[in-house]
């Protein structure tokens, strides 16, 4: 199991947690470690198993995807979180990305997918729905206040910090950026560190808001 990406489904609806848990285990690369019903029960079984990704379900009864996702991501050496749900009105999925989530897909995506997702959200890569990315552009370069507080945060970045930022923002991968940058990967690596810390983010898909934001892809 050790070279496969571990993952916990999180949903309350026992017929869906089953459904994913036997398509995803028997995928290539994956092995699910563990249940949960609820946002509350997630901290204990991240301490028992150590998964690599979440799947983590958006509406649950007591503790909800969008708190569980925040107070995840708030740990030392968190997890990656996937939001699966049915719910993809803009707003969700702002404030699933802004909580921490490294991508957001709808359940009806095709398994395929799913597995591409979470192999990609493990190495770092953020993935979101189709169509979402779009809209959301869409809605942010609308918001010029939003606009205007991006590109003042990203003005404490580097140029070279800033270049990797927007490359991040177009979905390159730390290979491919190092290829588009002139630079090794371990150099991107460092670079993404020091992006993470100066913009008080926590990962990929924020960054890749951020810029959005700011209009620059």
């Amino acid at each position: 199991m050790s070279d496969r990406v571990r993952v916990l489904v999180v949903d309350d609806d026992p017929m869906v947690r089953g459904a994913l848990t036997m398509m995803l285990d028997g995928a290539e690369g994956i092995a699910i470690v563990g249940e949960a019903a609820d946002g509350d029960e997630v901290p204990a079984l991240v301490d028992a198993h150590a998964p690599h990704v979440v799947l983590m379900d958006l509406r649950m009864p007591r503790v909800d995807g969008i708190v569980a996702t925040r107070r995840l991501r708030a740990r030392p050496r968190p997890p990656e979180v996937i939001v699966l749900t049915t719910f993809d009105s803009d707003e969700n999925v702002l404030r699933a990305l802004r909580a921490g989530a490294g991508g957001f897909l709808l359940k009806d995506t095709p398994p395929p997918r799913i597995v591409e997702a979470i192999l990609r959200v493990a190495a770092g890569d953020p993935i979101l729905s189709p169509g979402i990315t779009r809209r959301l552009m869409d809605r942010v370069t609308a918001d010029s206040g939003a606009l205007d507080r991006a590109r003042a945060a990203l003005g404490a970045l580097s140029p070279r910090e800033h270049e990797v930022a927007i490359e991040v923002a177009r979905g390159s991968s730390n290979a491919e950026i190092a290829t588009a940058l002139g630079m090794t990967v371990a150099s991107v690596k460092a670079h993404m560190t020091h992006v993470f810390t100066k913009l008080a983010l926590d990962n990929r898909t924020q960054v890749a808001l951020l810029v959005h934001d700011a209009d620059l892809v």
